[in-house]
């Protein structure tokens, strides 16, 4: 199974972690990833994963709605990452392979979470390779 995991000690993933990279503005209605990076970790340090950072906002405060950033590793499904309502949550996530010693393929999102009567709004999907 995929996990994920917050680095805790603030800064720490600009040590290990290899070239940072933007990732663009991903936006839909009332859900937007803003200041966005990855990067790739080396074999070894955070199980080689997918390191993303930056900042999961609800941009439409009055609409009573969450957000939520989704981000998944080839072969497991998506993990979650909440946001607050009305707010903007900065978000630094390592998503990885338990099973390799590196992670290849990777998968990000960000949504509306509308309840369970409508459908959630989410952007495309964005796909990085190692």
């Amino acid at each position: 199974m995929a996990v994920a995991t917050a680095l805790f000690v603030g800064g720490m993933g600009t040590a290990v972690a290899g070239t940072w990279h933007l990732i663009p503005k991903l936006s839909t209605n009332g859900a937007a990833f803003v200041k966005g990076t990855y990067a790739w970790e080396p074999r070894g340090q955070n199980r080689g994963g997918f390191h993303f950072r930056g900042s999961l906002t609800d941009t439409s405060k009055s609409d009573g709605n969450n957000v939520y950033a989704q981000a998944k590793v080839e072969g497991y499904g998506w993990n979650r990452f909440s946001g607050k309502q009305g707010k903007a949550v900065p978000l630094d996530k390592v998503v990885y392979d338990g099973a390799a010693q590196f992670t290849k393929d990777a998968w990000i999102r960000v949504c509306r979470d509308r309840g369970s009567i409508h459908p959630d709004n989410c952007t495309v999907t964005k796909h990085y390779q190692r």
